[in-house]
């Protein structure tokens, strides 16, 4: 059959008839690639809102505390890897905002609500200093993210002391109240929460000199400017490797043989029969009302994060365990480290009155 010329014989379906019809001569090739090019575009903008978010400038990464202290220490390890294995786009720019016991970093990035290039690393003074303080903040002020390990406390003197054992410095200080100093960071902190623990447990009295972080709490240790101190693993580590100073007994219930070489420490209660035990957070927050894709986006970073070679090395080499937790469950825990740490701080006098 043929109309103005043109058999329809020749025609595969209806719409190459009705080009032909209408003069229009158009292959099966060219009618369908226009098609194809349109269902890959489809896939590619599924594939972007699935990405959904990542940075587009650098993320501010504040530290509510000293250079050198555990948190420092944290925070600039987890910076670099997230540059050397390509885990975002932009740099993570570790800030210290050290002021008030923390108060100044907190401050800082509850006063960025929304803000989605922001986020805190948390030690325990996410709840000290609040209730030390009275500083118009609280852990639900933020959003949080993802718990990454909890550290622990050991009770170190200079290493040329005599002492060797807990009982020989606990014996010397009861000799002479008030005149041992023992090093620790801030005040009302974690440091000083375990010190009135000891006070409290043995009949103790120790002079309590605070200082802006873990690192400089140790390195005046080595200097003789204190006695004691309670810091966490990481931040006397090298000093301990170099000889400067030695462990005395670590603040959990077991020795910390899943961690190499710190095994051989004893526990307190082995060394003292102090039923005393306390571990640190280690987490991360963002800023209040941060949006979820961001909040989804770090999440994921962090993992990642926490599941590189580099990061449980460092677990491991500096003592701390690995505690990874999100989501509701680590609302939950947070909530209730608040509770115990009120009611420690309560029992220690270290309350806002």
């Amino acid at each position: 059959m043929s109309v103005a010329g043109i058999s329809y014989k020749l025609c595969r379906s209806w719409v190459e008839c009705a080009l032909l019809k209408g003069g229009i001569v158009m292959s099966r090739r060219a009618f369908y690639l226009p098609m194809l090019g349109l269902a890959l575009l489809a896939v590619l903008l599924s594939e972007a809102s699935v990405r959904a978010w990542e940075p587009s400038k650098p993320v501010e990464f504040i530290i509510p505390a000293g250079t050198g202290g555990g948190a420092d220490v944290m925070a600039r390890l987890i910076s670099p890897i997230i540059d050397k294995n390509k885990l975002s786009p932009q740099p993570f720019i570790p800030i210290n905002k050290s002021g008030g016991a923390g108060a100044e970093g907190f401050t800082y990035v509850k006063g960025k609500k929304g803000d989605a290039h922001t986020i805190i690393i948390t030690l325990s003074n996410l709840f000290t200093t609040p209730l030390a303080t009275g500083v118009p903040f609280n852990w639900k002020d933020l959003t949080p993210l993802a718990r990454l390990a909890l550290d622990e406390f050991i009770l170190w003197v200079n290493a040329e002391t005599p002492y060797k054992t807990a009982k020989e410095y606990i014996d010397a200080v009861k000799k002479s109240p008030g005149n041992f100093k023992m090093g620790g960071t801030g005040s009302k902190q974690e440091d000083q929460i375990i010190t009135v623990q000891m006070e409290q447990a043995l009949g103790l009295r120790f002079t309590y000199v605070p200082f802006k972080g873990g690192g400089e709490v140790c390195a005046n240790l080595v200097g003789k400017q204190v006695d004691s101190t309670v810091n966490n693993p990481a931040e006397c580590a090298g000093h301990w490797k170099a000889g400067r100073v030695r462990p005395l007994g670590v603040f959990d219930p077991e020795r910390l043989t899943w961690a190499p070489g710190w095994g051989e420490i004893p526990t307190i209660k082995e060394a003292l029969g102090l039923d005393i035990h306390y571990l640190m957070l280690r987490g991360i927050f963002g800023p209040p009302d941060m949006p979820k894709e961001a909040v989804d986006w770090y999440i994921g970073l962090l993992k990642k994060v926490s599941e590189s070679k580099e990061f449980k090395d460092y677990l491991l080499n500096n003592a701390l365990k690995s505690a990874w937790l999100t989501g509701p469950d680590y609302v939950k825990w947070v909530d209730g480290a608040e509770k115990l740490h009120k009611d420690l701080m309560s029992k220690a006098g270290l309350l806002k009155k």
